[in-house]
């Protein structure tokens, strides 16, 4: 029987990240809408896939969309702005532009956010950040997929005066985009140093009520573990279970700071975690314990964290800066294989923003899929594409970016938006900051 196809996509290899992890030589993909409909090797795909287009990646390495679990998408804003510093001197120096930031300057932050990861291989992305519209609008123009939410902090804020004025907000963004193909919406208190008992127990209700992500930056940092044995006599993933805020839908970002106990109470939750690397390297907040927590059965996904921390949204660097550090902080090249890395920045991502179809190449999956260019000089020889995609790439090898069957990044060209207007948007946000510095 004729496979169900509109496009067919052609490449010298697949990654399929399937549950065999099979990788496929001169494979094909047949695609119909938004969703693959067979995987094989394109003698066997071709002559049952009457297409109606053809995408030829000959000379690539096909592989799924890579998922950021974790990213502020505006701050790209911030880029370079508040260099060198501690923590909490970081970001107390972020906030004082951040209390100045317009909805249009939050949305062309957002499109530059989207314009880099699609560059990169990257097709989904969750967000936390204040005037959330925004970036779920960029988003939607750029054709990305995305699990966004207003960053909630114990009122009043910005863009609330209120906890009843917060969960209204977070409500009419989870209405707009219910049922949307591409936009969803979690729940994402900031941190237990910005919001309250009250707050962060309301915030998992509403998650239950809207049955999406609960997803909270969690032992970061030496400050947010002196401050919560301070304030509370626990460290923070213990407090945060004494409010029953531990289930299988929570998913802690970080987790720097977590230590046997953290990881042995997180696998007995089920909780799942969203490892930042290179964030929480820069910032000086250190390594979290990535291995012991896979080894307990914890779901790790993979994030970049926002570009005024990193400072940038590549998640193929972020792969290889997983697997570097910790096998350099165990002493033990073994640690976080690349197929391991591989599965958190695909799959894992997937699980942990709930998003069954994602993170894999194989028939029912959603055609989420990225390709990088083998004639990149740093991916020659192809020995082993997976180590090849984790320990060599760097993202600027991506030839193809594609989201629900809609090809959005080619051959260095943004199909969806305009990069010379973004450009420009971006020369005048430096002056704004200068300007905000002053005020």
């Amino acid at each position: 029987m004729d496979i169900p196809c509109e496009l067919l996509v052609l490449a010298d290899m697949i990654v399929t990240q399937d549950d065999e992890r099979r990788v496929i030589e001169n494979g094909a993909v047949a695609i119909h809408g938004d969703t693959i409909t067979a995987v094989g090797r394109r003698d066997e795909i071709e002559p049952t896939a009457c297409a109606e287009r053809v995408l030829d990646l000959s000379g690539c390495l096909l592989m799924p969309g890579l998922v950021n679990a974790h990213c502020h998408a505006a701050m790209t804003l911030f880029r370079g702005f508040s260099e060198d510093r501690s923590f909490m001197d970081w970001l107390a120096n972020v906030r004082t532009l951040e209390k100045r930031l317009t909805p249009h300057l939050v949305h062309v932050g957002a499109l530059l956010s989207c314009a880099e990861m699609l560059a990169a291989g990257t097709t989904c992305f969750a967000d936390m950040y204040l005037l959330s519209h925004e970036v779920a609008r960029a988003a939607e123009i750029a054709g990305m997929r995305a699990v966004v939410a207003e960053g909630l902090l114990t009122p009043p804020t910005r863009t609330y005066e209120s906890l009843e004025d917060a969960f209204a907000l977070m409500e009419g963004l989870h209405a707009r985009y219910d049922g949307h193909p591409l936009i969803h919406t979690a729940v994402m208190p900031h941190a237990l140093y910005t919001a309250d008992a009250e707050a962060l127990r309301a915030s998992r209700d509403l998650a239950e009520a809207l049955d999406v992500p609960w997803m909270i930056h969690a032992a970061e940092s030496a400050f947010e573990t002196d401050f919560c044995l301070k304030n509370h006599g626990l460290r923070p993933i213990p407090y945060l279970d004494s409010l029953d805020l531990l289930t299988p839908r929570a998913m802690l970002v970080h987790c720097a700071q977590a230590d046997e106990a953290d990881v042995e109470l997180l696998a007995r939750r089920g909780a799942g975690v969203v490892h930042c690397p290179e964030s929480n390297m820069k910032l000086g907040n250190g390594f979290a314990p990535v291995p012991r927590m896979l080894e307990a059965g914890i779901t790790v996904a993979l994030g970049t964290d926002g570009a005024a921390s990193n400072n940038d949204l590549s998640l193929f660097r972020e792969m290889g800066s997983a697997a570097r550090t910790q096998k350099g902080n165990a002493l033990d090249p073994a640690v976080l294989p690349a197929q391991t890395v591989l599965d958190m920045a695909t799959r894992g991502g997937a699980a942990c923003l709930r998003l069954p179809g994602v993170g894999r190449v194989e028939p029912g999956s959603l055609a989420d899929l990225t390709a990088l260019d083998l004639s990149s000089p740093n991916l020659m020889p192809l020995h082993d594409p997976v180590s090849l995609a984790v320990y060599a790439a760097t993202g600027g090898e991506v030839r193809m970016t594609m989201v629900g069957g809609r090809v959005l990044y080619l051959a260095g060209q943004h199909l969806t938006l305009d990069m010379a207007e973004l450009a420009e948007e971006a020369r005048e946000a430096v002056e704004w900051a200068k300007s905000a510095q002053t005020c």
